[in-house]
């Protein structure tokens, strides 16, 4: 049987126990479930809000290459990964993986390559919404995004 993962890109917020949820309901051989939410954080209390862009089509497509690597290389038995675009304010959902196995490794190991294949593979674009009103440049991934990637060559 081949596992088809839920893939969404919206500019709505999620119900990270809902989704959990949905994809525990049927398989009743699930003995392991990780969720992973990132949320818009203020590290240097100076940002309201950020604005995710996504290349429309291109996005879901990579997102769900990414994840049916995933549940092929980890065996999983569900995959749920939804990004949010939009303006999303510090404090609010960004993104959601769920990974659900047999066995709690791969449910992290999903998880986490999951992760770190979005931050610097799938086509989405962060800008930052400063709380004086002022709009900074869109920001790159990072080195350690990519050296997190490296690690499941």
């Amino acid at each position: 049987m081949t596992i088809e993962p839920i893939i969404r890109v919206q500019a709505e917020d999620f119900d990270a126990a809902a989704e959990a949820r949905t994809l525990t309901q049927t398989d009743k051989t699930i003995g392991a479930v990780v969720t992973f939410t990132g949320l818009c954080r203020d590290d240097g209390g100076v940002l309201s809000a950020l604005e995710l862009e996504h290349y429309p089509g291109m996005a879901e497509a990579e997102m769900l290459r990414i994840a049916r690597l995933a549940i092929e290389r980890f065996q999983l038995l569900g995959l749920t990964a939804i990004h949010r675009y939009g303006k999303i304010a510090t404090g609010e959902n960004i993104v959601l993986v769920i990974a659900a196995s047999r066995h709690r490794q791969a449910a992290f190991d999903g998880a986490n390559f999951m992760m770190d294949y979005l931050k610097t593979s799938a086509p989405f674009w962060k800008k930052e919404h400063g709380k004086d009103g002022k709009s900074g440049e869109w920001i790159s991934a990072k080195d350690v995004d990519e050296s997190a990637k490296d690690k499941w060559r």
